[in-house]
């Protein structure tokens, strides 16, 4: 069980529902928009993502094993229990990563390769980082081996999550059962993470529960009213994977070289993406107030709860 990775037995399913996906699409019996260099380019940064994980794969089971031998309890992989108990607490645990990846620019040089797709098929799902392990996020797992779950576990929940994150990526499947909307992530509420409407930018965190995004205050559901514009806010114009990889930790770079302070220095590094000390451009809580008011500070509606009105197609929006 050890050996278990839920990543590589799923890959060959990964494939087959692409492929599927394409063929369905072009027989017009689902909705799915595909773009040769655009999925190229997707499935060029899965395979590039599986390469530099493998460099860093070592260095982060040799971490987890190091914590593991300081552990607090003892946690049997054999008891169903503690399967419960890690899948919540690591899922929990995905929501903070994801949120971060967001909101803070260093994290979110390694994760914005994702969003870069102006489509939204099953081939998304594998437009994965190449920076994710040198980023360090991975060491926000850490305390789940200090508590006392073994790393194999705490990695096949991982892998888990990530196979079960795959199916969301597509715009053939409508709403779920409202009941399973409620409490899992499905393709509608992920159409939103992924979309750069004003309205959705930085909603919907979620790995496998959705619970999480209605806890703290980041839910937002897909409204018929306003279909999903997908991509970045200020979308790449290239199909080129390196640039796609590479082209936010390039920008950090320049404004680095042109900081003027220190504090300057450390927003840029650390602060939202599109933060400006002369507020030349904008991150997405400044974009968002700009389409409020645009919007006239539109009104919630009683049945959803999220604003109503009519959406400014915003188009003078911020680098990523």
């Amino acid at each position: 069980m050890d050996d278990l990775d839920p990543v590589s037995l799923a890959v060959p399913f990964f494939i087959l529902a692409i492929v599927l996906e394409i063929i369905l699409a072009r027989m017009g019996l689902v909705r799915a928009n595909y773009e040769p260099k655009d999925t190229f380019t997707s499935l060029a940064m899965g395979l590039g993502s599986s390469v530099a994980g493998l460099a860093t794969a070592g260095v982060i089971f040799a971490a987890s094993l190091w914590v593991y031998q300081h552990r607090l309890f003892d946690i049997p992989m054999t008891a169903v229990w503690a399967w419960v108990l890690v899948f919540l607490l690591e899922d929990k645990i995905y929501y903070w990563f994801h949120r971060l990846a967001h909101e803070r620019r260093f994290w979110w040089a390694s994760h914005v390769n994702h969003h870069t797709s102006q489509h939204y098929n099953l081939s998304t799902a594998l437009r994965q980082t190449w920076t994710g392990g040198v980023a360090g996020t991975w060491l926000l797992w850490l305390p789940l081996s200090l508590i006392g779950f073994p790393p194999a576990m705490v990695a096949i929940q991982k892998g888990i999550s990530l196979v079960y994150q795959f199916w969301i990526h597509t715009e053939a499947v409508g709403k779920m059962p409202r009941w399973f909307e409620a409490v899992f992530n499905t393709p509608s509420h992920h159409r939103v993470h992924h979309a750069r409407n004003p309205r959705y930018l930085d909603r919907n965190y979620a790995g496998i529960l959705i619970i999480w995004d209605r806890m703290f205050g980041t839910f937002q559901p897909e409204l018929e009213g306003e279909p999903c514009r997908y991509g970045i806010v200020k979308n790449l114009a290239t199909f080129n994977p390196i640039r796609v990889a590479f082209h936010e930790w390039a920008a950090i770079g320049r404004d680095l070289r042109g900081a003027r302070s220190l504090r300057d220095a450390a927003l840029y590094l650390f602060g939202r993406p599109g933060w400006s000390p002369d507020g030349s451009r904008e991150t997405s809580e400044q974009i968002r107030a700009r389409w409020a008011a645009a919007a006239g500070a539109a009104r919630p509606s009683p049945a959803t709860g999220a604003e109503t009105g009519l959406t400014p197609d915003v188009r003078s929006e911020s680098p990523a």
